[in-house]
């Protein structure tokens, strides 16, 4: 039975020619971006596409969903945080001692344009899961994992029945403290939650067994529709909590004004902040959509600023190839301060280091431990 929101997606804008007259391009530039849209695929649900104001030609939602020329820069890597060298199987990334990561697929109802698994995501299947029980059983031989992440792409692409396989293999088990999902369908898609009682059955049978939690990302506060905001109530309503990690985008949400906006909206909703990442060195994404530390700094602190205590909940965070680093700010002697929130190397938890870096400088360097 094809379900509303999968109908919805099957109306989703998968070709540039779909929208041709909004684009006000040359045909050489329409051909650059078909190329473009056929190697790093394009597809954008109508919901979403009707946020875009089509007179902006600097509209955030546009940019999010919408292929650039830019994405024809092919510096930095496809992928930045060491996922590689993670992977324990197929689909599985243990990375932190405590967490073990799973790629239930490489699918996404849009595929946003700075995704950090842009070399994965509605391309290739040999990075997803597979073998729910081999890596349920590799969750039971490693006991000091305590909680599963479960995405993508995005967790709740999967159909309601993959959905129960994945919470039943591991809700079941009595180490774990909790199992996370990810998924950007209340922010892109929010019919996949509202029209579908089936799946709100499901998450409320199993979060009765195992405390789930959502995990979103909420870039711009023009994303905080009524529609999402019901599609977010509804999963609260199961006593399932909600947390948003934002990605701080350049031209989209680079504006501390806008940021604050966005922690109040969602901070109103019961959305916790958990991070505002720094755009990952990804093919196709850096150079169009990064910001420099420096600058990130300052916007979020700013942001931070114009909160009440519930608002200031998100770390401005680097998620590196040594671990997720906390973005401090910046000493008196024009360092900038760092702090290992985790870390590959367990010796680096905790660990807090200043380096000097370039005004225009957005990573730190490669490596699997920053020094002192």
């Amino acid at each position: 039975m094809i379900r509303e929101w999968q109908e919805e997606l099957n109306g989703n804008i998968t070709k540039l020619s779909e929208i041709s007259e909004k684009l006000n391009m040359s045909p050489d530039q329409e051909e650059q971006l078909e190329r473009i849209a056929r190697r790093f695929p394009l597809s954008v649900p109508r919901y979403y596409l009707s946020l875009i104001d089509w007179s902006d030609p600097e509209d955030p939602i546009r940019k999010m969903c919408i292929p650039s020329l830019d994405e024809l820069e092919m510096e930095g890597s496809f992928d930045t945080s060491g996922e590689a060298q993670n992977t324990v199987m197929p689909g599985m990334q243990h990375k932190y001692n405590e967490t073990a990561l799973i790629l239930s697929n490489n699918q996404c109802a849009m595929y946003c344009r700075h995704c950090f698994r842009k070399r994965l995501v509605g391309v290739k299947e040999d990075e997803i899961g597979g073998d729910i029980l081999r890596m349920a059983g590799y969750v039971a031989d490693h006991p000091q994992i305590n909680n599963v992440l479960i995405t993508g792409g995005d967790f709740l692409m999967n159909s309601n029945s993959q959905i129960v396989q994945y919470l039943e293999a591991f809700c079941r088990m009595d180490q774990l403290d909790f199992i996370r999902l990810g998924s950007r369908m209340p922010v892109v898609l929010p019919g996949r939650i509202t029209s579908d009682p089936e799946l709100l059955d499901i998450l409320n049978f199993y979060n009765r067994r195992k405390q789930l939690y959502l995990i979103t990302q909420f870039n711009h506060p023009n994303e905080c529709t009524p529609k999402a905001k019901v599609s977010i109530k509804a999963i609260q309503e199961l006593g399932i909590p909600v947390k948003n990690q934002a990605v701080l985008l350049k031209g989209v949400n680079d504006d501390s004004n806008v940021l604050a906006k966005l922690f109040r909206s969602l901070t109103s909703w019961g959305i916790v902040g958990h991070y505002i990442f720094q755009c990952r060195p990804v093919r196709g994404v850096g150079g169009r959509f990064q910001v420099s530390i420096k600058m990130g700094c300052q916007l979020v602190n700013d942001a931070n600023a114009k909160q009440n205590g519930l608002g200031k909940s998100a770390d401005y965070t680097m998620s590196h190839r040594s671990g997720k680093i906390r973005i401090l700010g910046e000493t008196e002697e024009g360092k900038m301060l760092f702090k290992y929130q985790q870390a590959r190397n367990r010796k680096d938890i905790g660990r807090i280091f200043a380096l000097a870096l370039e005004e225009d400088q957005c990573w730190l360097p490669d490596s699997n431990s920053l020094p002192v």
